[in-house]
C-alpha cells in the first residue's frame, strides 16, 4: 500500500440510519487498512459511518465485499451493507438480483418491486464454538444475567428478550455484554421486545461500533433466537431506531432472508490529508 495512490471516490449509503462508506476498488487492489477506517469512520475529521464495505472482484460471484467497522476491525458480515451495495450494482447493471461474496459466503441478492432490497444471510450457526463463545453451554439459553441467547451470522450475536427494550440502558448494557469474556471475539448485542408473534421492538449495539439505529445481521440473530426460545413465528416486522425491517428464516436449515430499504445521501472523494495521513 503506497501514499502515491490517489484517494478513491466514495458513495455514503444507509439502510435505515445504519450508514455506511462504499467504496468501489474493482480492478484494483483493496486499499483499506485499520488506520485508514479508523480515519474514515471518525464523525468529526472524517466521512463517519458504522461500517465500511470495499468492494472488490470475484471470480465466481458478482462482487466480493470486505467489512470494516468505525474502530478499524473487520467484521465478516453487514447485513444492511450487502443489502445497499446490491442495490447500487444491479442499478449500474440493470438487473434485479446479483450474488455477492462475504466472509459468510455466496449471498443471493434481489431487488422487489416495492425498491426494498432482499438478501439471503445464509443459515445462522448455532454451536457455542460457531458463534464462538468461550467454552460449551447451551447457545439457546446463556448462562449471563437475563439468559440471553446467542447464535452467528457470520459474527456473534447476543440477544437479550426484555419487558422493555426503550428502558434499556443500551450504551451500559451493550458495552458491558460486547466485552463479555463468554465471547472471545466480541459480541454484537440486542435487546428485543416481543409485541406479538410477529412484531418486536429492537435495540441493538454493534462491536466496534456502539449503538446503532439499525443492524441487518441483528435483526436476523434477533428472529432466530425468538424461534429458537418459541417467542416468535418465522417471519417477522422488527422495529428498530431507524425503522422497520423485515426478517424471514423459512426452516431450521435455511437461509434467514432479510428485507428493507436503502437509500444514496451523498458520493464524494476522499482528501489527501485524511488517506495520506493514515497510510
Amino acid at each position: 500500500m503506497s501514499a502515491s495512490l490517489p484517494p478513491p471516490g466514495f458513495v455514503k449509503m444507509h439502510g435505515l440510519g445504519n450508514d455506511f462508506v462504499v467504496i468501489d476498488a474493482r480492478g484494483r487492489a483493496d486499499p483499506m487498512s485499520p488506520a485508514r477506517a479508523r480515519a474514515i469512520g471518525d464523525r468529526h475529521r472524517g466521512v463517519g459511518f458504522d461500517q465500511l464495505a470495499v468492494i472488490l472482484d470475484d471470480a465466481e460471484a458478482d462482487a466480493r465485499l470486505v467489512f470494516w467497522n468505525a474502530d478499524g476491525t473487520t467484521a465478516g458480515a453487514c447485513g444492511n451493507a450487502t443489502r445497499c451495495v446490491a442495490s447500487r450494482l444491479m442499478a449500474e447493471r440493470g438487473e434485479r438480483s446479483l450474488m455477492l461474496r462475504t466472509e459468510r459466503g455466496l449471498l443471493a441478492c434481489a431487488g422487489l418491486a416495492d425498491g426494498r432490497i432482499r438478501v439471503d444471510m445464509d443459515a445462522p450457526l448455532l454451536g457455542w464454538r460457531d458463534v464462538p463463545l468461550a467454552e460449551a453451554c447451551d447457545t439457546a439459553r446463556l448462562s449471563l444475567p437475563g439468559a440471553p441467547a446467542a447464535c452467528s451470522m457470520g459474527n456473534p450475536h447476543c440477544t437479550f428478550f426484555v419487558e422493555d427494550a426503550d428502558a434499556v440502558d443500551l450504551a451500559a448494557r451493550g458495552a458491558e455484554t460486547e466485552r463479555n469474556p463468554l465471547f472471545p471475539e466480541r459480541t454484537n448485542v440486542q435487546f428485543v421486545t416481543v409485541l406479538a408473534e410477529d412484531r418486536a421492538r429492537v435495540r441493538v449495539w454493534e462491536r466496534g461500533v456502539g449503538v446503532t439505529l439499525a443492524s441487518g445481521s441483528s435483526s436476523c440473530a434477533v428472529l432466530v433466537n425468538a424461534v429458537r426460545r418459541g417467542l416468535m413465528g418465522r417471519r417477522a416486522a422488527l422495529i428498530l431506531d431507524g425503522g422497520e425491517i423485515e426478517v424471514e428464516w423459512p426452516a431450521d436449515d435455511a437461509g434467514v432472508l432479510m428485507t428493507g430499504p436503502v437509500a444514496t445521501v451523498f458520493e464524494g472523494v476522499l482528501g489527501p490529508a485524511i488517506w495520506e495521513g493514515a497510510e
